[in-house]
């Protein structure tokens, strides 16, 4: 069974186009079909230290095969090898990250994942790209779709 999978991409150190691209191409070999990514833009650093340097941001939409655990996994590993350290603190400098947005019409809380992604329809640089390619994907924690959050922001 697929299911409706919509990531958010960043990242503000390298080549992060090209991470960008890679982790697209990753997730394909992993099983992910129908790949749709948004535009990617340039922003101003949020909750991160003085003097951080601006991130590219993009989300995708695709259709994975298995569960969102295995999906995590498979992010977790396209980040390390693009260079992301396994540990890392929260709002630093990273070659790549990826996080899970949306799983469908799931729900999840665990000690490791959260999903809708908790932080996610506070911000911008998130919704934006995701209302560019997905405007009709529902957070099923609030029933709103991306383009209602988008206007609400």
């Amino acid at each position: 069974m697929m299911i409706k999978t919509a990531l958010a991409l960043g990242g503000n150190l390298g080549d992060v186009v090209a991470a960008f691209k890679t982790a697209v191409q990753k997730l394909e070999a992993a099983g992910m079909i129908n790949i749709n990514i948004s535009s990617f833009c340039r922003t101003t650093p949020v909750g991160c230290a003085s003097g951080t340097p601006d991130f590219m941001n993009a989300a995708l939409t695709g259709n994975w095969p298995g569960s969102a655990e295995e999906l995590f996994a498979v992010c977790q590993e396209i980040e390390r090898e693009s260079g992301r350290a396994a540990v890392h603190g929260i709002n630093t400098p990273r070659t790549l990250d990826i996080d899970i947005i949306l799983f469908g019409d799931r729900i999840i809380r665990s000690d490791t994942l959260q999903i809708p992604h908790p932080r996610a329809a506070q911000r911008l640089f998130v919704i934006a790209p995701l209302a560019e390619i997905a405007p009709d994907m529902i957070f099923p924690d609030t029933g709103k779709n991306v383009s209602d959050i988008l206007k609400s922001l």
